[in-house]
């Protein structure tokens, strides 16, 4: 755990947070240069664009590092995608002057059963679920009266009724199998189009959602190189501004874009608002006092304290996630 100087244990923990947008972008783009010419032997980028904050600062990064010319954006959109993703990463294409392709990959996914998988999976919790259905799973509230925090699924029916019941965790494990595909499918194409142009493959993890594993193995999970993996997620929001990333996309929530019924990254995964969780990692990650970081993020003391145990259980279980293929004994030298 990086630990804080004893100096420094008076700052705020919001001003521990703070960066110099300009300083810190130019450092990144020096870096996203020599990564992807001299230790990738690269001639470019390429990289998904959602619509989203970090997939555009990424974008911004590797124009500034390598020119529009050598950025390819792609848009991968599926049947449970939202329009406006497709809408909002269109224009980020358009404002940064970079070629972009759209890639459906819903008949790859059809194709492999992710659709028929998904249904079959939640249809053992809601025998009416089917065509004209629409659905996402959920967690409740990190502050609820149980400790123990298992995910629902939540269907909206023709009607427009919405309807929730707890999942088992084999019914769970399998609707995120499922859903799975579709990140493992989107790296596929972006590494068809990297391999054809000779490009490398940019990740656009923040730290918030690369500390906590948000991300799917060989999926997501996947890249060559991952600019913006060590700026929690108030900084990229900075580094956003500094870099004139159109309002629309600042504004934006936070999104999945996973499932055909709208869905927060906070009610999927994080169950906070970014800012907030920013904050308790930063009070994990630097040892600082929970009372401090209570007061910053507006929370109780011990509403602190069970973000603490979250954000550390999932450290836990996301360490299969960064697990490279394991050898039964040391490869030979050759």
């Amino acid at each position: 755990m990086n630990t804080i100087a004893p100096a420094q244990r008076s700052v705020s923990p919001a001003r521990l947070l703070e960066i110099d947008a300009a300083i810190e972008a130019e450092r990144i783009i020096a870096m996203i240069r020599i990564q992807i010419t001299e230790r990738l032997r690269r001639k470019g980028a390429v990289l998904g664009l959602s619509g989203g904050v970090d997939s555009s600062v990424c974008a911004a990064l590797c124009v500034r590092a390598m020119g529009p010319e050598r950025v390819l954006g792609l848009f991968m959109p599926e049947r449970d995608c939202s329009l406006k993703s497709l809408e909002l990463g269109k224009g980020i294409a358009e404002h940064l002057g970079i070629e972009a392709i759209v890639e459906d990959v819903s008949d790859t996914l059809e194709a492999a059963g992710c659709y028929r998988r998904f249904d079959d999976a939640l249809r053992r919790v809601f025998p009416q679920y089917g065509p004209g259905c629409k659905s996402k799973i959920v967690l409740p509230a990190l502050f609820g009266e149980s400790p123990y925090r298992i995910f629902s699924a939540v269907i909206q029916t023709p009607d427009g009724k919405l309807h929730r019941r707890r999942l088992p965790l084999e019914t769970y494990q399998e609707v995120v199998a499922a859903t799975n595909f579709k990140q493992r499918v989107r790296k596929m194409m972006e590494y068809y189009h990297a391999d054809r142009l000779r490009y490398a493959v940019v990740g656009t993890p923040n730290l918030l959602e690369y500390d906590q594993g948000f991300f799917v193995k060989n999926g997501d999970g996947s890249a060559d190189l991952k600019p913006i993996a060590h700026l929690y997620k108030t900084q990229v929001y900075r580094l956003a501004e500094h870099l004139g990333i159109p309002k629309d996309v600042r504004v934006r929530r936070p999104t999945t874009d996973t499932y055909s019924l709208e869905q927060s990254q906070e009610e999927f995964f994080f169950s906070l608002p970014y800012d907030k969780m920013d904050l308790c990692l930063l009070g994990v990650q630097r040892g600082l006092p929970v009372c401090a970081v209570a007061e910053a993020a507006v929370l109780t003391e011990e509403q602190v304290k069970r973000v603490y145990g979250d954000i550390k259980a999932k450290r836990k279980a996301a360490e299969y996630l960064f697990q490279a293929p394991l050898l039964m004994q040391p490869a030979a030298a050759t």
